[in-house]
């Protein structure tokens, strides 16, 4: 059956474009918590006067606050922008794309939400309520969660909400920590997830990178072989995607070893482990926690990541085939729908 808004494209598309244009003119009012008119003007490519009238309007249906200082929405525009969530995908063509994304790399689901997260905090936002409700339309009583580090997985924690809680469910991180900051660690979200849905966590005190030694002597304490044996269990995986060199980078690794997987054409990290631009494993580290083999035993393998930069690095760890959901944002989709 057809949808009200592919009817009202082919009826009224002059109607769609406004909706278009006023929906978007919102949102960034949204983005940029206070905002004056010339700002706009440009970050929007509009002229003033077009969006002097535009802004009149929405001011007039008491969707935004105009001050000395600038705009901003008021609480009416946020919750409008809220309920025109569901329909932007749709209206901005972002629907098409988590089609085509789906069918190219045979996904179970892809979300796309619209922006760009890494110049947009409304945009990272997004990705990670949309990222949490994913999360939570999988998760069954008695699952084993298993959660990487970073500042995208750091901020699905963030938005999810607490709901009737679970049965036996535990959070757990899938690795080490890089040593950065506390609340990017993977134990601080696993423990922040646990607590907001009521669930239980265990936490992994090691550091990500490992020297042989460090390892071997790890890997024999009956506490450390408890907590990986929880690890490797996880039914459910929710993970990052990061670009090779920068992790490389914020890993600290030696100039040499970083030369080495430049060599060897990584452009992705995730869980760890390097790929290159087909998918195949270049670089991998020594560390504890999920392996390869225990990825592609799980049932279900979350990813999330945003940005235009990010796009390569998302092909890749598609192309490694293990995903079941992807989140993203408009920007890397629209770069990983260039090709094809």
């Amino acid at each position: 059956m057809r949808t009200i808004l592919e009817v009202q494209k082919q009826l009224l598309p002059d109607l769609m474009d406004v909706m278009k244009k006023r929906y978007t003119i919102l949102r960034q009012i949204m983005i940029s918590d206070v905002i004056g008119r010339r700002t706009l003007a440009h970050s929007l490519d509009m002229t003033e006067r077009v969006l002097r009238s535009e802004t009149d309007l929405l001011k007039s249906q008491g969707l935004i606050e105009i001050e000395s200082m600038g705009m901003r929405i008021s609480e009416s525009g946020e919750q409008l922008l809220a309920m025109l969530e569901p329909m932007a995908n749709e209206l901005f063509g972002l629907s098409e794309m988590e089609e085509l994304i789906e069918k190219t790399y045979g996904l179970q689901k892809v979300i796309v939400v619209p922006g760009d997260s890494e110049n947009s905090e409304y945009a990272k936002r997004s990705l990670g309520r949309a990222g949490a409700r994913a999360l939570l339309s999988v998760m069954n009583d008695g699952d084993v969660v298993a959660v990487t580090g970073g500042s995208t997985t750091a901020s699905v924690a963030e938005h999810l909400t607490p709901s009737s809680a679970m049965r036996g469910v535990w959070f757990v991180p899938a690795r080490g920590g890089l040593g950065e900051s506390v609340e990017f660690q993977a134990n601080t979200i696993a423990s922040t997830m646990a607590k907001k849905l009521g669930a239980e966590y265990r936490l992994l005190h090691v550091p990500d990178l490992l020297s042989n030694h460090a390892y071997e002597s790890l890997v024999q304490d009956s506490n450390i072989q408890e907590i990986l044996g929880m690890i490797r269990k996880a039914r459910i995986v929710i993970h990052g995607i990061g670009g090779a060199m920068e992790m490389a980078k914020r890993r600290k690794l030696a100039p040499q070893t970083i030369e080495e997987i430049r060599d060897e054409g990584a452009v992705a990290e995730s869980f760890g482990y390097y790929f290159n631009n087909k998918g195949k494993v270049v670089h991998t580290m020594l560390t504890l926690g999920m392996r390869l083999e225990d990825i592609t035993r799980t049932d279900v393998v979350i990813a999330i990541a945003g940005g235009k930069y990010k796009a390569e690095s998302i092909k890749a760890v598609l192309r490694f085939g293990q995903e079941d959901i992807l989140v993203i944002d408009e920007a890397a989709a629209t770069e990983i729908v260039k090709d094809l």
